[in-house]
């Protein structure tokens, strides 16, 4: 498992009174009508996605060059 550096979640509120999440290093948007819940939203759709997003991307979206996978 490949170690990622730490993201960034930005929460502001939106047009319509929720607010809006965005983790800018992988593109990933979510909301949530307060900013505790748009907090928990945006990680969990951070996680579903590194769930099935494959390595190549995830290191290419999160900045990455090299896995930091133990090799025997």
């Amino acid at each position: 498992m490949m170690k990622l550096p730490k993201l960034t979640a930005v929460i502001e509120p939106g047009e319509d009174g929720w607010y809006v999440a965005n983790c800018p290093e992988l593109g990933i948007v979510s909301q949530g009508e307060t900013p505790e819940h748009a907090e928990e939203m945006i990680k969990e759709a951070v996680e579903l996605w590194l769930e099935c997003a494959d390595e190549s991307e995830v290191r290419r979206k999160a900045g990455r060059t090299q896995s930091c996978r133990q090799r025997t």
